[in-house]
């Protein structure tokens, strides 16, 4: 706490000597601030506490106090003659012979009042807006003894302007707009990049992507839709596909390859096309999507001509729900798992790889163990691409007897849940009433695990009566 001091009376002005009357602030003859303290005179020194000298044979009595008051003086008496104190000169080496060391004032951590460390530096604002001072607040301390910070009175608090429709809002304080670089305009977050994380539902097929934790690009895609056959008869379709890494612009390709399976499909299912042969042509309308980005487009120089050894690539898996049939179609090693609602039933996978592993597989040179173990297992061996070889596209039909959920899905959510029954526990128990939830869950389950992949899944909730018949199955 700090202590006020009183000043001691002027017998003279300092500024032209002239005596002051008693009580004055300033000097009536040249207006001398008289509150001012003067300087203190030469004659005058600061009384230094003497040290007695030691006398053996007559110690200071213990009642005696170590330091005597000292009585004021008269202003003319002159002061009594002090005797300097003669301190010994410090030794630049400790007992041992070591430089003593020198302290500073910030080797020592301080501390506050209530005896908690002191903060090592202030906050700093990463933003351009000032902080406004808001009205004093009296807040009782807490049980630490500290004040706690008031709570913003939302009377006077600004409110912060609804974007316009249409408008992309910040992700992280949902109320800014985001600017064409990127930006948040209210707190300056930086946008995740569109193809990041992807969500869409659509009536009964939902598909989630993910960038995941370890690539710092999607090079997944996926489109679901739905159209209507001739008879008016709902027919569902749910396309994924995951790009090449090894090859150049895979998230082109696998956007272009979705894209264009989907479309193929909403225009050939309408009119009739059986749902099998509509998937077959789909895959090849993708294939050659795909080949269409390692073309040079016009005027391109000669330089670029490399663009071919290194054509952009993917793979392609899709489902579609129609007329009670569950047609799967595929080329490279993303998979579609069929887990039925009654969780007593078998689940099964509906698709095989084309990768090294399935290869060794199916010639008899390896069980699936050690196959998959190898460090070339999931090299694949077909995918869509101008540098692939010849596309076999793959298609089967099945009629499920029973209801339950078609997964599909890339290989960044099945390296995590690999045989049908890891898939199965993967899948909440509610998916097929909430699809979407559902994705979510299961691409959280790939995160959770490591997310070393792009992670893509899409969901068909596939309603049937129980019949008490077994599945028909026709592959090509």
């Amino acid at each position: 706490m700090s202590e006020s001091h009183q000043q001691p009376a002027l017998t003279r002005c300092p500024g032209c000597e002239e005596p002051p009357a008693s009580g004055d602030l300033f000097c009536g003859a040249c207006g001398y601030d008289l509150s001012a303290v003067p300087a203190r005179p030469d004659d005058r020194p600061t009384l230094a506490i003497t040290v007695p000298p030691a006398a053996p044979s007559a110690p200071a009595p213990s009642a005696a106090p170590a330091v005597a008051p000292t009585a004021p003086h008269a202003p003319d008496a002159p002061a009594p003659p002090v005797a300097a104190v003669q301190w010994p000169a410090a030794s630049e080496t400790d007992s041992s012979d070591v430089p003593v060391p020198v302290h500073r004032a910030t080797d020592l951590p301080g501390t506050d009042s209530g005896g908690k460390p002191l903060p090592t530096a202030s906050p700093v604002r990463h933003d351009d807006r000032a902080v406004v001072a808001e009205p004093a607040t009296v807040v009782p301390p807490d049980a630490s003894g500290d004040f706690a910070l008031a709570a913003p009175d939302p009377r006077t608090a600004e409110p912060t302007p609804t974007p316009a429709a249409g408008t992309k809002v910040c992700v992280a304080c949902r109320s800014g707009r985001v600017d064409p670089d990127g930006y948040c305009e209210n707190c300056g977050h930086a946008q995740p990049r569109e193809r990041d994380h992807m969500e869409q539902e659509l009536g009964s097929v939902a598909a989630v992507s993910d960038r995941g934790l370890r690539h710092h690009r999607n090079e997944d895609s996926f489109a679901v839709s739905s159209t209507a056959l001739p008879d008016g008869s709902p027919a569902v379709v749910a396309i994924v596909c995951d790009g090449v890494s090894s090859a150049s612009r895979p998230d082109e390709a696998s956007a272009a390859a979705a894209s264009a399976a989907n479309e193929a499909l909403l225009e050939s299912l309408p009119r009739g096309t059986h749902p099998q042969q509509a998937m077959h042509e789909a895959i090849v309308a993708a294939s050659e999507a795909v080949n269409a980005l390692a073309q040079d487009p016009p005027g391109s120089a000669e330089h670029e001509a490399h663009r071919h050894q290194n054509a952009p690539a993917c793979t392609l898996v899709g489902a579609i729900m129609a007329g009670g049939l569950l047609v799967v179609g595929w080329v490279g090693d993303s998979r579609v798992y069929w887990v039925p609602d009654d969780r007593t039933g078998p689940p099964a996978r509906l698709t095989e790889d084309d990768s090294w592993a399935a290869q060794m597989v199916a010639a008899g040179l390896m069980n699936e163990a050690e196959a998959y173990a190898d460090e070339r297992a999931h090299a694949i061996t077909g995918w869509l691409g101008a540098d692939s070889y010849e596309l076999e596209p793959h298609t089967a039909s099945f009629k499920p007897d029973r209801p339950g959920l078609v997964v599909v899905c890339t290989d960044g959510l099945w390296n995590y849940a690999e045989s049908a029954e890891e898939m199965a526990a993967a899948v909440p128990p509610e998916a097929h009433r909430r699809p979407l939830h559902g994705a979510q869950v299961l691409v959280g389950h790939a995160l959770d695990g490591g997310g070393h992949d792009n992670v893509t899944v899409a969901l068909l909730p596939f309603a049937v009566e129980p019949q008490g018949a077994g599945s028909a199955c026709t592959t090509v």
